[in-house]
C-alpha cells in the first residue's frame, strides 16, 4: 500500500506550472482598474461639458428675458437703436455676462406686433463644424 503525499505538499512539477500566475492576475486587475479610472475621467469631463452648456443656455435665456422685459416696461417692441446696440454688445462680450462667439438679433415686429429675439453662440471648446447653439424667444405686447 502506497501513501499519497500530504495535501500541503505538491510534486515539484506542479509548482513549476504555477509560476507567474499571481503576476498575471495582478496585471489583469491593474488593467481593469485602469480602464475604470479612464472611464470615470471621461465621465467627469463630459459632466463638466454639460454643466457649461447648461450655464450658457441659462445665460442666453436671461439675456433675452432682459431685453423682453425692457420692451414690456416701455410698452413697445420698437426700442431705441442705442438700447438694442448696448444689449447686443453685452451679449457678444463674454466678460460682461455675455456668451462666447455670440451674435444677437432683434427682428422687426410682424403684422401681429410679435418680435423675435435670437441669440446664437458657440462655446470655444466646440469645433466650428459641429454647429452652434441657438436660443429664440418671441415677444408680443
Amino acid at each position: 500500500m502506497t501513501l499519497a503525499p500530504p495535501p500541503s505538499r505538491r510534486p515539484a512539477g506542479a509548482r513549476r506550472h504555477q509560476r507567474g500566475v499571481s503576476l498575471i492576475e495582478a496585471l489583469i486587475a491593474f488593467l481593469l482598474l485602469s480602464i475604470g479610472v479612464l472611464g470615470m475621467a471621461a465621465l467627469h469631463a463630459r459632466a463638466i461639458q454639460y454643466a457649461v452648456d447648461g450655464e450658457d443656455r441659462n445665460r442666453a435665456a436671461l439675456l433675452a428675458s432682459e431685453l423682453s422685459s425692457q420692451m414690456w416696461t416701455a410698452r413697445t417692441t420698437s426700442l431705441p437703436a442705442a438700447t438694442i446696440t448696448a444689449w447686443t454688445t453685452r451679449v457678444q462680450t463674454p466678460t460682461a455676462s455675455g456668451l462666447p462667439n455670440a451674435t444677437a438679433t432683434v427682428g422687426t415686429p410682424d403684422a401681429n406686433g410679435v418680435v423675435s429675439i435670437t441669440i446664437t453662440w458657440r462655446p470655444p471648446a466646440r469645433p466650428s463644424n459641429e454647429g452652434s447653439f441657438r436660443y429664440i424667444t418671441k415677444v408680443a405686447l
